[in-house]
């Protein structure tokens, strides 16, 4: 390495500058002052103030002059590993310097000439518009024809053609929304439709039809009232999947006579009296019998609401008979405290061996980190690049709901984590997208108040194995749940 060439190298280093002179020719016909600091170092710099480039956007703000800069640098790095000439390094050094400097000037430009663009663009990429394809990509390719017009000094051509550019990134913005809102009801109504659904079952599929319909244009007016759409979703994906059971059920009832038919219908009121432990009446209209049935649901939800009322009468005069007992008894508030934080961790401890038992050994990972209890989604999975929440993460999701529930009404953080695969900014977002998809999952199945469910994207920054090989990768991709109990909310 150059480092280690000591005094010989500092001799060899003023022997250079003194042969190019100090300067070298750059970009424009511009001299660039060629810095006398040590090159490994210099290297160093310039590797870090590129990376922090393209975190903001040089990349794109100003693509040819940061090509030159990323073409410059990789010379630069292949003399320094082959050991070239020490004033070539150097060269190629400052003219990677010279053309970021270029390329700052000409992004600042951009960004003000191209605001209405670049806020749109920004827009789009947040809502996911980066999976849509070729339709992204070509916005993206006039996006880059307006900030490259302007590195060749066009700026009146850029800021005409930015309003076209805005508007495709606003509709591409609009479509990945309803996309990641809709995508899942869109499949099942198209499913439904492919096995004659418009014939079997019209009245369903019209319903379901007009509820998307009814769920789209809402978003198109609405955008970004996200609880709202998560709930045009909801509802949506409810009449969809209501559609594909009314459709099976239809089907079977086609290769039935009507006798059996009948007999099939009253085996289902059969089974619900027999539960509810009634009579037999099934020489009755079939009216009747569902009339019998609701009527016992309605008294036993009548007698368990007054049973609840008479219970937090009981647990009410229970709590004024403790606070006597400890009054009584003289015992001091640190005291009473001290009781009841003990209190608290038998029962905590109570509840999370009743939750290790809701997982199976790699399902999950459910452990305590002092007053949360951490659940870490081993075998959840996403659709490459997506947040879509697929049917077969359904049964680990609702023993995560059943974990919640028996908190009661704790406190929730989503955690999105992914490997250090791709860009850095890429992983960030994808998994914030992914820990927003589970919140919004948790939230339309009523598992918990908005209030109460945050969701994080860390990207790669919280690892929990080496991105080294394929099965540390896949162990860093989980979704982790950070359930923050109430003092009195755990059932």
């Amino acid at each position: 390495m150059l480092m280690a060439r000591g005094n010989g190298f500092l001799i060899l280093l003023v022997t250079v500058l003194f042969l190019i002179g100090g300067c070298a020719s750059g970009p424009l016909g511009k001299k660039i002052p060629v810095s006398e600091k040590n090159p490994v170092e210099q290297l160093t710099n310039l590797e870090k103030d590129i990376e922090a480039a393209r975190r903001n956007n040089l990349n794109v703000m100003a693509p040819t002059r940061f090509a030159k800069v990323e073409s410059f640098y990789d010379k630069a790095r292949e003399g320094m590993n082959k050991e070239a000439q020490l004033s070539d390094i150097l060269i190629h050094i400052s003219s990677a310097r010279a053309h970021l400097q270029l390329a700052e000037e000409s992004a600042q430009i951009a960004r003000s000439a191209l605001g209405s663009a670049i806020q749109a663009r920004e827009l789009a990429r947040r809502a996911g518009a980066e999976s849509l394809g070729e339709d992204y990509q070509d916005a993206e390719d006039t996006f880059l024809k307006l900030t490259r017009a302007i590195e060749d000094d066009n700026l009146r051509w850029a800021q005409k053609n930015e309003v076209k550019v805005a508007r495709a990134f606003d509709l591409l913005e609009l479509r990945a929304i309803k996309d990641r809102a809709l995508h899942e009801a869109r499949e099942l109504i198209a499913r439904a439709e492919k096995q004659d659904a418009e014939d079997l079952v019209p009245v369903t599929l019209s319903k379901a039809r007009r509820r998307l319909e009814e769920a789209d244009s809402y978003i198109t007016q609405n955008r970004y009232q996200e609880e709202k759409i998560a709930e045009h979703s909801r509802q949506s994906l409810f009449e969809a999947r209501r559609l594909n059971r009314v459709l099976e059920q239809s089907e079977k009832l086609k290769t039935m006579t009507p006798e059996q038919s009948a007999l099939w219908m009253e085996s289902f009121l059969s089974r619900a009296a027999e539960g509810l432990a009634t009579s037999d009446r099934r020489d009755e209209d079939f009216d009747v019998q569902t009339a019998s049935i609701l009527g016992v649901i309605s008294t036993w939800g009548e007698e368990h609401a007054a049973l609840t009322a008479r219970l937090a009468e009981k647990d009410s005069e229970t709590e004024g008979l403790q606070a006597k007992i400890a009054e009584l008894e003289g015992r001091s508030q640190e005291e009473q405290g001290e009781k009841e934080r003990l209190a608290a961790e038998r029962r905590f401890q109570s509840l999370f061996n009743e939750v290790q038992s809701f997982f199976a050994p790699g399902e999950a990972e459910v452990y305590k980190q002092g007053n949360n209890l951490i659940v870490r989604l081993k075998t959840i999975q996403f659709p490459v690049g997506k947040e879509v929440i697929m049917p077969e993460n359904y049964a680990l999701l609702s023993k995560v709901q059943r974990t919640i529930d028996v908190f009661g009404q704790p406190n929730l953080v989503v955690e999105g984590h992914s490997d250090s695969t791709g860009l850095e900014a890429t992983n960030l977002e994808l998994s914030q997208r992914r820990a927003d998809a589970v919140r919004q999952y948790l939230v339309a199945n009523r598992t918990l108040p908005t209030e109460k469910i945050k969701a994080i994207g860390f990207g790669s920054a919280k690892p929990l194995a080496s991105n080294q090989t394929p099965e540390g990768r896949a162990i860093n991709r989980r979704i982790d749940l950070v359930i923050t109990p109430q003092a009195e909310g755990a059932k």
